[in-house]
């Protein structure tokens, strides 16, 4: 009894002496100095202990259960210079330190290159480094340098990813080879189900390639994701809300020369942050309008009594299709306080095949 009321006050003692220690929170986000956008998947690192962490989708990083003293936080990123900042932590205090990054050009004797379409690709190359599985992020740079009408149209370029067609478009993922039954995808996290209804096939043609911010390939899952997908999953990252106002608008436009008819596209981005930056706002649309077309001709074939095989029907067949696709979203953001942020989106997609 006596060793064990012994063993009881030193337990006690050394959690005592912990809480005396006291520790607190470091928090912060990670954005871009010239245009303010969010920078994902920032390495962040404190100089004791060797603890580091990664910026999430909206550039935000935290440090939990740092115990009280000063420290110096650097934010390491592909693209721009590295910075540094020194930080008090006090015991139950949350302290906070933002980082503006720069442009981190590379001086050669003649040449100094730095372009704005190269942004976007190394947000995503930064988070595609620091992923802790095998895996590709694609940024909406890149996806608007091509003329892609859905998100599956620019996922058959990532290496080990291929597309069933339907209308001329891509619509159902494989990913290393396995069916699309096997992979699964999400939008933001959240699995999406099938619009079939019968299968587990997601139909990638019904958004548009113009709403989404990002695309993650995971080749191979982690512990946090559902173990519902042999091939891989596919995750869709919309638009958060930014830390200024932003406006942007689209219009293209095509010819289908099989057809003799017009295409046309046009999508809108609206951002701000109001309430002195504690509520954040974000609203984009898209309008795709297509005329597909094919003229065939099709052949019933036959065999006669002595087993010759000749062609007993031909026809010639006109097929027309106008697919018109409309997508909208919203997504919101309050700020309660330093330590709290209610998060909120929604996204609605429809497609009319005529």
């Amino acid at each position: 009894m006596k060793t064990l009321f012994t063993s009881v006050l030193l337990f006690l003692s050394v959690v005592w002496a912990h809480a005396q220690q006291g520790s607190g929170v470091i928090t912060g986000k990670v954005i871009e100095k010239i245009t303010k956008a969010s920078l994902p998947g920032a390495t962040v690192r404190l100089n004791v202990g060797n603890r580091y962490t990664i910026s999430d989708q909206t550039g935000d990083y935290e440090f939990l259960k740092v115990p009280e003293g000063t420290y110096e936080v650097e934010v390491i990123y592909m693209g721009y210079q590295t910075q540094k900042q020194a930080v008090t932590v006090t015991r139950g205090g949350n302290a906070v330190i933002n980082f503006s990054l720069e442009d981190g050009s590379v001086s050669m004797n003649q040449v100094v290159v730095m372009g704005d379409r190269l942004r976007g690709q190394a947000r995503a190359l930064n988070q595609q480094k620091n992923k802790s599985n095998i895996s590709n992020v694609i940024s909406s740079d890149q996806v608007g340098r091509f003329p892609d009408a859905n998100v599956g149209e620019a996922l058959r370029r990532v290496p080990g990813v291929t597309m069933q067609n339907d209308q001329g478009e891509a619509r159902n993922i494989i990913i290393r080879g396995l069916a699309p039954e096997l992979n699964s995808v999400t939008l933001n996290g959240d699995r999406i189900p099938s619009a079939e209804g019968d299968n587990r096939r997601v139909q990638m043609d019904l958004i548009p390639s113009d709403m989404i911010s990002s695309i993650e390939v995971n080749k191979t899952l982690t512990s946090d994701m559902d173990a519902d997908a042999i091939g891989g999953s596919v995750n869709l990252i919309t638009r958060a809300s930014p830390n200024g106002e932003r406006i942007s608008a689209t219009l293209s436009s095509g010819y289908n020369p099989i057809r003799d008819k017009a295409l046309y596209t046009g999508g809108f981005v609206y951002g701000n942050r109001f309430a002195k930056s504690a509520i954040g706002m974000v609203l984009s649309g898209s309008y795709n309008n297509q005329n597909y077309g094919s003229d065939n001709v099709e052949a019933v074939w036959a065999k006669d009594d002595f087993g010759n095989a000749f062609v007993e029907e031909t026809d010639i067949r006109r097929y027309d299709v106008q697919r018109v696709r409309r997508s909208v979203a919203a997504a919101f953001d309050f700020k309660l306080g330093t330590n709290h942020t209610i998060f909120a989106n929604a996204m609605y997609n429809w497609r009319d095949d005529r």
